[in-house]
């Protein structure tokens, strides 16, 4: 198995990756919170981890995949009772209006989605064990978690208690013990969901949940967790406090890996700033291919500035891809021809791109330059293609088999070009738009057939007009948008 270097936030360096079990990967990703439609800055880390998740599988390893959501929350019950429905009618809407979203960018369900709501006996306890240790108090009916009492607090995102305090926006609550205190527990409001526990009725705070499903699904240690890199403070770091201080296990996780922000002229996404795009209102407008590899296009540690032209770019780059992937699929179905130098040439520069794009996989899952081997293969082989239609070079039906399973893991892996590998030869998605362009085209070829170069020309430039290119080859004519 190759080696795995991942740039980690704990360290804050690469490291090799070593799994905690042989052959396995245990990952916990934190997901939404389902009080809105997911905008593109939502979609990030969940396609990248996606990545992730398809390059380990391809290395050989079992993975566990786990993500929640938090259904439990502030921005849920006012939404809720803005509405005036229950707050499980706005999460239940918005866990899926995620699915459909993630479905269309061919993001792979996670093993297990756990909620808040669903898992109410596992944080109680975690909250009890934690005061039972002298790590957490109780005022009135909330509980509270003593940072001070965690000598490693501040770990993961390099700050101190002083640091933290200085710069944090904090409500003063003079019950706290320490202003950094955070809540574990929160007494019944009217007006909102509630559970029953050992300190009355309440609803979790925000951090405890992802610390209790984490723990019951992966165990007290775990590869990898991940998300954007607006969660390192307060909620990771706040969550290895409070796993740790509850297991007596370190480190609570071996790997964490954060994504960097989209922005829009350099200001981050957010719904808080009201500069975010909902990715189906997104996925209106450009092909789902063409926002997963926008999302994909840079590494995933690196800022990801959205625009039109951003976009616009990713759906040309795609269609070259595109005709590419024809290029080795007809060559497929062409009869055997033996051996050639080009054929020779091909298969080196196929393996020499395939060692690249491992290579950028394995160094913290740089897809900017593994999309860059993508490219240069996809050149190599229209060369070829053109060696064999214009200049009678035989086809290496051994060859062309090797290419094509290059082709195809890399773009499996990358989750783009699917459709194209199932003979989809354009970004539109409606069978019936392909039925008619190939009505079409069989109107021009009988034209042809019967000498009528004029109409068969006139027929071609219109559908040029419409966007549609025709290439004639001699295995007849092929059509993309």
């Amino acid at each position: 198995m190759r080696d795995l270097y991942v740039y980690n936030t704990l360290t804050r360096k690469k490291e090799k990756f070593v799994p905690l079990t042989t052959g396995q990967v245990k990952m916990y990703v934190c997901g939404i919170t389902p009080y809105n439609h997911s905008h593109m800055g939502n979609a990030r880390p969940f396609v990248t981890w996606d990545v992730i998740k398809r390059y380990l599988e391809h290395l050989g390893y079992a993975v566990t995949h786990i993500q929640n959501f938090t259904d439990v929350d502030d921005k849920i019950i006012h939404a809720a009772n803005g509405e005036q429905v229950r707050w499980d009618t706005i999460a239940n809407r918005y866990i899926a209006s995620y699915f459909d979203v993630m479905d269309a960018l061919h993001v792979r369900h996670a093993d297990i989605y756990p909620r808040v709501s669903e898992h109410m006996p596992e944080i109680i306890q975690m909250i009890q064990t934690l005061l039972d240790k002298g790590m957490a108090y109780v005022v009135e009916q909330d509980v509270y978690y003593s940072v001070e009492k965690f000598v490693d607090y501040g770990k993961l995102s390099g700050r101190t208690l002083d640091d933290m305090q200085a710069g944090a926006r904090i409500e003063v609550d003079t019950r706290k013990h320490h202003p950094m205190d955070f809540a574990l527990w929160k007494g019944a409001k009217e007006g909102e969901p509630s559970w029953e526990s050992p300190w009355g009725q309440g609803r979790p705070g925000w951090h405890i949940e992802c610390s209790a499903m984490s723990c019951k699904y992966l165990g007290k240690t775990f590869d990898f967790h991940g998300g954007g890199s607006d969660l390192i403070f307060p909620h990771h770091e706040n969550e290895i406090a409070q796993s740790e201080a509850c297991t007596g296990v370190s480190p609570m996780v071996r790997y964490w890996l954060h994504n960097g922000f989209i922005t829009i002229n350099s200001e981050k996404m957010s719904k808080s700033l009201h500069n975010f795009f909902l990715v189906k209102d997104v996925l209106a407008y450009y092909d789902p291919d063409a926002v997963r590899f926008f999302l994909i296009s840079n590494h995933y540690r690196s800022p990801l500035d959205f625009t039109d032209a951003r976009l616009e770019e990713m759906t040309r780059s795609l269609e070259r891809l595109r005709t590419s992937i024809m290029n080795v699929l007809e060559l497929a179905t062409m009869p055997a021809g033996g051996k050639s130098a080009e054929a020779a040439a091909l298969l080196t520069e196929a393996q020499q791109v395939a060692e690249d794009f491992e290579t950028a996989m394995c160094d913290d899952f740089n897809t900017a330059l593994a999309a860059a081997a993508l490219f240069e293969l996809a050149k190599k082989v229209n060369i070829y293609r053109e060696a064999v239609v214009n200049n009678g070079v035989p086809v290496d039906t051994s060859v062309i088999t090797e290419v094509k399973r290059i082709f195809k893991m890399m773009t499996d892996i990358l989750g783009i070009l699917e459709s194209a590998w199932n003979g989809q030869t354009s970004s539109a998605d409606a069978s019936e738009y392909a039925a008619l362009v190939e009505a079409v085209l069989e109107i021009r070829k009988e034209c042809r057939e019967k000498k009528q170069y004029e109409l068969a020309d006139a027929i071609r430039d219109k559908l040029q007009a419409l966007g549609i290119t025709i290439e004639d080859s001699p295995q007849g004519a092929r059509w993309k948008k």
